[in-house]
């Protein structure tokens, strides 16, 4: 999974994209929520332009109404998801960013948390992917930077940011996981 990093200085930006297949899904959502809507719009001219009454057709447009925001409102999130990751060094901060639309949902972390970067895979055979990881102690949550097909590109990315934020890079693929007993 391919994504794109900017370095400013002591800062670096992640930016996930959300994979094509996700926004495909949500035209199908977007075209029957489409629909739905100009249904409702269509019934409404015709029920302001004197050829029927709205109290007949109040539960029709409300039903379709609703049935259009409930189908339209997961496309709309589908095609406009970004999520991406801000590491300030000088600010000693992460900003971990999930958007769609206009809503922006942010959580801000501590990087005096975190000491390390790790580079994991997911023990599968057919198709391996390597995580790249922000890492603390033991209870706190890893940050999961970016997941790549390619070794190579893991290793290039956790040692560019290990070299911004000068943090070392410890490469744990192949090995076991920690107990935690």
């Amino acid at each position: 999974m391919a994504g794109a990093m900017t370095v400013d200085g002591s800062m670096v930006r992640i930016d996930r994209p959300m994979p094509w297949v996700g926004r495909l899904l949500s035209l199908p959502l977007l075209a029957a929520s489409g629909y739905l809507l100009w249904n409702v719009a269509l019934g409404l001219r015709q029920d302001f332009s004197g050829f029927g009454r709205l109290a007949d057709d109040l539960v029709p447009v409300l039903v379709f109404s609703g049935l259009g925001l409930l189908v339209g409102i997961p496309g709309v999130i589908l095609l406009t998801f970004r999520y991406f990751v801000v590491l300030n060094e000088t600010l000693r901060q992460i900003v971990i960013t999930r958007q769609f639309g206009l809503l922006n949902i942010r959580r801000h972390r501590n990087l005096a948390d975190y000491h390390f970067i790790s580079i994991t895979d997911d023990y599968d055979a057919d198709l391996t992917t390597y995580d790249v990881n922000l890492c603390g102690s033991k209870g706190t949550e890893p940050i999961n930077l970016m997941s790549f097909t390619k070794r190579e590109e893991a290793d290039r990315l956790a040692s560019e940011i290990g070299r911004v934020l000068k943090l070392p890079a410890r490469d744990y693929v192949g090995t076991e996981p920690d107990s935690d007993e």
